[in-house]
């Protein structure tokens, strides 16, 4: 687990998403939604929830936690819904944490029909360092002619007062040809850390992160740039008994990320965490559970 982050600030990251009600609007009727992509789940008595075999459980509503329905219009195609669907295995999740996919649905606004889908195994895996937000980033990412992209966003946290950590992930898809594809995994975008005292006295750091379209394009795809900025603080109490902020002279960077015909490639120290692999290890298999519920 990181301690020091190669990664961007979080006031960043949360104006440029919309709210979460917002969000939960532009889902409409969730448990018809859910009911008409899933056709054989079970829908739990209460009607809160949806169950896929053996143990896969679907929220259709949980408010102010990251783990119920997220949707959005996509305002590149507004006569598409982006639809994402925390897919938990209740068998090994529990209050210290989740096991749990993400599948990602591109539905038709008009007749609810799922165009598209394409499940991101892993993506609701947590323990210490917690989920607290998944949100689309719909920004304009014309990443090649005739294809436009949309973003994932992926917020989490430790509670540590001591060592605080957070970051923030985003993952860009590309509806091409009538394929969904994940085309940039996982690249940091947010985040914060370092260890202190808890009172006052420590040493932090931060980053800031932004993309841009290039003009430049490789195997179709546009390059995209990315600025970072790094920035460090040392606060400390001065002899007033005061906590004053003593930042360090800031260090930017920036990138040039090329898309190799399958992905864009960038720094290692751009990675977002990865779930533990011995909770991965069973979502082939999952995988074909859902695809069993899928038609």
């Amino acid at each position: 687990m990181r301690i020091v982050l190669c990664t961007a600030f979080l006031g960043l990251a949360a104006t440029s998403l919309s709210p979460a009600s917002a969000a939960a609007d532009d889902c409409g009727d969730a448990a018809a939604l859910l009911q008409q992509a899933y056709p054989r789940a079970q829908k739990s008595a209460d009607g809160a929830s949806f169950t896929l075999e053996p143990h896969i459980s679907i929220a259709v509503t949980l408010p102010d936690t990251p783990f119920g329905l997220v949707c959005k219009i996509w305002p590149a195609h507004d006569d598409l819904l982006l639809v994402a669907v925390p897919l938990i295995d209740s068998s090994q999740s529990s209050d210290d944490g989740h096991v749990g996919d993400v599948d990602l649905l591109v539905v038709d606004r008009k007749t609810r029909q799922v165009r598209q889908r394409l499940l991101q195994p892993g993506l609701m895996t947590d323990d210490a360092i917690a989920i607290n937000k998944v949100e689309f980033d719909t920004g304009r990412y014309g990443l090649a002619p005739g294809v436009t992209g949309f973003g994932l966003r992926i917020q989490m946290a430790s509670h540590s007062r001591p060592n605080p950590f957070s970051e923030t992930d985003l993952r860009l898809y590309a509806l091409d040809g009538g394929d969904l594809r994940l085309v940039l995994d996982g690249i940091i975008v947010a985040g914060f850390g370092g260890e202190g005292d808890t009172n006052c006295s420590g040493s932090f750091q931060s980053s800031r992160v932004s993309l841009a379209m290039s003009p430049a394009r490789h195997h179709g795809y546009h390059d995209i740039t990315v600025f970072e900025r790094l920035d460090t603080d040392n606060p400390s109490v001065d002899k007033n008994g005061e906590c004053q902020s003593h930042p360090g002279r800031s260090m930017k960077r920036t990138y040039r990320l090329r898309y190799d015909g399958s992905r864009y490639q960038f720094p290692a120290g751009l990675k977002s965490m990865e779930p533990d692999p011995r909770l991965v290890n069973g979502w082939c298999a999952r995988n074909q559970i859902l695809g069993a519920f899928q038609h």
